[in-house]
Formats: C-alpha cells, structure tokens, sequence
C-alpha cells in the first residue's frame, strides 16, 4: 500500500521554484518576442516604426494591398507547379523555375512600393 499524502521532497522543491519563478516573471514582466526585437532595434540605433502615425484608411489600404500580393503569389505558386509536373526538359524546367523567381519579386516589389508610397502620404 501506498501512503496517503506524503509528497517527495524534490516535487515539493520543484513547486516551489516553479512558483518562485511566475512570481519573479510577474515584476519583472514577461515580453513578447516583438518587444524584445525592437529592444535590438533600439540597440543597434534604428528607430521603432511608427505605425500610430498611419491612419486607419492608410492601414486598411496597407493590408488590403499585402493581402492581393498574397493571393497573386500563391496563384502564381500554383500556377508554377503545375507547369513543372507536365515539364520533363531540365533546361525548360530551369527557364520555368527563372521566370517563376522574376515574376514573385516583380510582384513583391509592387507590393513593396505601393506600401511605400500610402507611407509617405
């Protein structure tokens, strides 16, 4: 038989670090990953972004254009396998492949310019 409510000693020690430890993160408090790369950022003299600056219709305009980026690539993602299952040419298959990686950056640096410009406006 067992004995009722007698608990190890290194379960106790371990609770009692466990609990140690939460009341420690409390006061000090916990940071997100985010918070804690901006901290980088601050170190190494670049400033935070300043998001707050933007309004709502300029961050809706924002998203709006990352989202359409978003679908253009994964169409084209598609699109570019597809293609490569029907393909058997290693030369083809490699000029398929070259196009596939020129039309995502074009795409990625319209998304990039447009959010660029509703940046500056």
């Amino acid at each position: 038989m067992g004995r009722v409510g007698i608990v190890p000693l290194w379960h106790k020690r371990a609770r009692c670090y466990a609990l140690f430890m939460a009341d420690k993160d409390k006061t000090t408090g916990m940071k997100s990953a985010y918070e804690l790369a901006l901290e980088r950022l601050e170190k190494q003299g670049i400033d935070r972004p300043r998001e707050e600056s933007l309004t709502g219709e300029a961050r809706e305009k924002m998203a709006e254009a990352r989202r359409k980026s978003e679908a253009r690539l994964a169409e084209l993602e598609i699109l570019h396998k597809d293609r490569l299952k029907t393909m058997a040419d290693p030369v083809k298959r490699k000029e398929e492949e070259e196009e596939y990686v020129r039309e995502r950056r074009r795409i990625e640096d319209e998304r990039d310019r447009k959010i660029a410009e509703l940046r500056q406006a």
